[in-house]
Order: C-alpha cells, then sequence, then structure tokens
C-alpha cells in the first residue's frame, strides 16, 4: 500500500467506539489520551475524538499534542519528501493554511510533519508525514 488514508471523526463515547472498531472491527488500538484515540483498520489510520454530540457536531474541534485541531478532517500520510514537496505546492498555489506546516509530538514514537488546509467547501484537510514510517500506530 503506497500510503495509507487518515481520517478524524467525532464519537459521543471511546470506550464504545473502542468497543466496536477493535472488538467489532478488529482494528488495532494505536496511540490515545482521554479525549481521542487512534485505530489500525487495515493499515490506515483512524482517529477517533470524543466530542458532546458525536457525529452531530460540525465545527467541533479537539486538542492535539496542546492544539485546537478539526475534529472532522480526511487526509494522507505521505513520505517526508513528498510532504514537504506538497507543502511548496499548496503555498505556491496560494491556499491558505488552516494549520501551518509544523512538527507534533517532538522527540516521541509518533514525531510527524502536519499541516490543514481546507478544501473550497471547507472540507478540513489534514496532510502529514512520520519521522519515522513505522511509528504511524505507535503509542
Amino acid at each position: 500500500m503506497p500510503c495509507p488514508f487518515h481520517i478524524s471523526f467525532p464519537v459521543e463515547d471511546l470506550a464504545a467506539a473502542r468497543a466496536f472498531y477493535v472488538g467489532c472491527l478488529g482494528a488495532e488500538e494505536g496511540r490515545s489520551t482521554p479525549a481521542w484515540v487512534d485505530f489500525n483498520l487495515g493499515g490506515h489510520q483512524l482517529s477517533a475524538h470524543q466530542v458532546a454530540g458525536g457525529a452531530r457536531a460540525p465545527g467541533a474541534t479537539g486538542a492535539v499534542d496542546g492544539e485546537a485541531v478539526p475534529v472532522l478532517h480526511f487526509g494522507l500520510v505521505l513520505p517526508w519528501a513528498e510532504w514537504e514537496a506538497l507543502v511548496r505546492r499548496v503555498r505556491a498555489a496560494g491556499v491558505p493554511f488552516r494549520r501551518e506546516p509544523g512538527l507534533r509530538f517532538v522527540g516521541e514514537a509518533g514525531e510527524q510533519a502536519t499541516f490543514f488546509v481546507d478544501d473550497p467547501s471547507g472540507n478540513a484537510l489534514e496532510f502529514k508525514a512520520f519521522r519515522d514510517p513505522s511509528a504511524l500506530f505507535a503509542r
């Protein structure tokens, strides 16, 4: 698989999400906090964020490494050089960043470069690259 898919979505109850994604679908649990949990589902990264109202809460944000990020977003996990090239393309196109390119979880197993942009319809997209690609689901 060339690029694992990443999607983040709101849930009302993390315990119920764990039971469904791990217990029912067979996903493996990755990193988590009391507010969110990552799942490895078929090699793809699913991030469930606990939000009052769950999926009925558009515009909700969740805290990730001390920053508010849109809970409803999707994107790709890219090789580092491809991520850097995409940053250059987005800048050249004049698309504003919702979150400027930068590093998250510095010095931790899941250290990553990330940025957010909105598509023309306002859908939030996140593009990330891991310093160590094998740490995509590291705890």
